[in-house]
């Protein structure tokens, strides 16, 4: 296996971004074809964002989530972006950065074709979705690289972040944007962005959540609809925020977040990956 820490390094002076001295990174989980042992396999390759609301990063949302997609033969790395103090757009920039390192060493990797997919959780999911509406908008071209090799194959939102509006998690966009609230804070509305060549989504909630509420990913798949964006969806009755895999692995300290009927999202994601096309 590759396993692999990368700093990325974005000029956010170049942005105008005022920006701490941590840098952003990429791990990477990359399974071995081993010679003569198994046959030679291209494999997706699943860039993780874990949630923390831009205040920390939840490593229940990390690691083991990669683990898992590894037991799946898929490749995987954690994107640690940027959180407050550090405000948008360094997260788009950063997950942007770590897309185009994916993508040039697709070879190497062994990138299945249209299968380089962003996954996100919570506001992870937020940072996830932004790869994949705001890729084409002038704060993206301004890096100078193609276009669609930034633009994610597919995405999966994980009880997402999405909407700035009635229904918000207010607390994540604040962090996200500090001083520039006012300057950005519609525009950061991802369903606003959904066009026709938004990605391929993969969408899962739970109804009880009370920190996230379902409006934003109901908001997220009414327009992806709206604009004949294949996607797939599932509203689990039962379950809090922050479930992660829902899993013992994935267990808090206090008992919370294990919620086994709806752990087999990850066996619905998995065929979701398989069946879909270039």
């Amino acid at each position: 296996m590759i396993h692999e820490l990368i700093n990325l390094d974005v000029d956010y002076k170049h942005y105008g971004i005022d920006h701490s001295d941590k840098k952003a990174t990429l791990e990477l989980f990359v399974l071995d074809n081993m010679e003569g042992v198994t046959k030679e396999k291209e494999r997706p390759f699943i860039l993780i964002c874990p949630g923390g609301g831009y205040q920390h990063l939840s490593p229940r949302e990390a690691e083991p989530i990669a683990i898992k997609f590894n037991s799946y033969g898929f490749n995987a790395g954690i994107l640690r972006y940027s959180i407050n103090p550090d405000i948008f757009p360094s997260q788009l920039l950063e997950t942007d950065m770590a897309m185009y390192i994916i993508r040039s060493r697709s070879e190497e990797f062994k990138l299945a074709k249209g299968k380089l997919i962003i996954a996100g959780f919570s506001a992870g999911a937020h940072v996830a979705a932004s790869a994949g509406t705001l890729y084409n908008t002038e704060l993206v071209k301004n890096l100078g690289i193609d276009l669609m090799n930034l633009r994610p194959d597919a995405m999966m939102l994980a009880y997402p972040v999405i909407t700035s509006g009635e229904h918000a998690h207010r607390g994540s966009f604040i962090n996200l944007l500090g001083s520039n609230y006012d300057k950005y804070l519609d525009f950061v509305s991802l369903e606003k962005h959904i066009d026709s060549n938004t990605p391929a989504t993969f969408i899962w909630h739970t109804f009880e959540d009370q920190a996230v509420p379902l409006e934003n990913s109901l908001y997220f798949a009414n327009e992806l609809r709206k604009n004949n964006v294949k996607f797939e969806y599932h509203v689990f009755p039962n379950g809090s925020h922050g479930l992660a895999l829902a899993t013992e692995e994935t267990v808090t300290s206090d008992g919370k977040c294990y919620q086994p009927e709806c752990s087999c999202w990850t066996e619905l994601f998995k065929e979701f990956v398989k069946n879909l096309s270039c």
